[in-house]
């Protein structure tokens, strides 16, 4: 029974991990290989802070959108009798809370206190709220470490072979 329920799956089962393999991609190519990239170019590092944060602020929404698409589809098939997918759940929705906390907490905290900085005309590094700038942003690069190794945890199991 459960090999030939399966075997109808395959479709979605392929589209899933085609989905996740892109998504996890693109947080492995933002994170690690385009906001490094971005300042090792940029002298400014105020301004290779505000493009890297605003392509940050790109990824959690397309992460949040991506990772809703992601558990529906999961449901689905676990309702269709494919219970590995219950353990892909679970992980979606640890890197669910990963992406609504840099999507409506961390980053725009963060953007607030840049922008209250650059209104007194200085760098948020040099200005009175450099102190929670820094711990905001520690606190949201190691969120966004934990997302990319729950992340490449999920394509590891998508890509298992079932046999």
């Amino acid at each position: 029974m459960q090999i030939s329920s399966a075997s109808s799956h395959s479709g979605a089962q392929r589209l899933f991990t085609l989905f996740a393999g892109l998504w996890v991609g693109s947080l492995l190519t933002v994170g690690y290989l385009v906001a490094p990239a971005i300042f090792n170019t940029l002298t400014d590092r105020q301004v290779a802070g505000m493009v890297a944060g605003s392509i940050f602020k790109a990824e959690a929404y397309l992460s949040t959108i991506v990772c809703i698409a992601l558990m529906v589809l999961a449901n689905l098939l676990v309702t269709r009798g494919l219970r590995q997918y219950k353990v892909i759940r679970l992980v979606l929705l640890a890197m669910l809370l990963c992406s609504v906390a840099a999507s409506f907490v961390f980053i725009p905290w963060m953007n607030t206190l840049r922008d209250q900085a650059l209104l007194q005309g200085m760098p948020v590094m040099l200005s009175s709220s450099a102190d929670v700038f820094a711990k905001l942003h520690g606190v949201s690069s190691v969120v966004f470490m934990f997302q990319s190794a729950l992340g490449i945890y999920l394509v590891w199991r998508l890509t298992k072979s079932t046999q």
